[in-house]
């Protein structure tokens, strides 16, 4: 029995090294913004879905999804996922047709799996911003709504679509947006609005865009002090989900103000 139980773990641990192997190393170096990510695994293996790819047509893609579940088919699922999506941005630009594709691919894998139809699916921001003038194509399917801080407001971008892999043939449409110098983009995962507290409050959209809006610093200190807010509200609650945050600060386009 103890034998086994250490197979188990040395299986769960070089899972999750190969998960971690997926994920990138370093965020994208750009000249038009910074870019920065942190992660937090409630079970060492996951289903939260982030990555930054460069687009044939120079523009940047950017991706933060949900799994289904959680725990090892997450993972699998979430490694799926990581796989095709890179090979389907080198011909597909259009966050639509990416993520067109993308639905396409997990209903492949749901019609073949009945039983386990519904962990073939995942929420997704698929985003590709164009340096030249800082306009974002997004689509948002079923994913929590991305903040922005303009100055002393707080904008959010909601939901365009359905969650991925859930319908044949669903309705994808398309967001826009144009960001300024000096905004801030805000991505994340559930895990992050859904943490609990020992009383069974939830941190909620709300305190992050307190948090947003009252702390200042470079990206990086931002998102240490998300998360340190985070801890601090669950206390001693144990995360039950994985959380995940990206944070874009954006400077003056490539092609200059006028381009903007």
């Amino acid at each position: 029995m103890v034998s086994s139980d250490i197979s188990d773990d040395f299986d769960l641990n070089l899972a999750s090294h190969v998960q971690q192997l997926l994920f990138p190393k370093s965020s994208p170096y750009c000249d038009w913004a910074c870019i920065g990510v942190k992660n937090l695994m409630a079970r060492g293996l996951g289903g939260d879905y982030f990555d930054f790819i460069a687009m044939p047509d120079g523009c940047q893609a950017v991706f933060v999804g949900d799994v289904t579940g959680h725990g090892v088919h997450a993972s699998v699922v979430m490694a799926l996922l990581y796989g095709y999506i890179h090979r389907a941005s080198q011909s597909f630009c259009s966050p639509v047709d990416l993520v067109r594709e993308i639905n396409a691919f997990l209903q492949s894998f749901a019609r073949r799996s009945a039983e386990f139809d519904h962990y073939f699916s995942t929420t997704l921001f698929c985003a590709s911003i164009d340096p030249l003038s800082l306009r974002m194509e997004y689509v948002n399917a079923g994913h929590p709504a991305p903040l922005v801080r303009r100055g002393d407001d707080i904008l959010s971008l909601p939901a365009t679509s359905a969650p991925v892999g859930f319908f044949d043939a669903p309705e994808i449409q398309s967001g826009s947006f144009r960001f300024h110098p000096q905004d801030r983009l805000l991505l994340y995962t559930d895990g992050i609005t859904e943490s609990s507290n020992p009383a069974g409050e939830l941190f909620g959209t709300e305190r992050l865009q307190q948090v947003l809006r009252e702390k200042d610093g470079d990206y990086r200190n931002f998102l240490n002090q998300l998360f340190a807010v985070r801890g601090d509200f669950a206390g001693d609650t144990a995360p039950e989900d994985d959380c995940t945050a990206i944070v874009i600060d954006f400077h003056t386009p490539r092609g200059g103000l006028d381009a903007a």
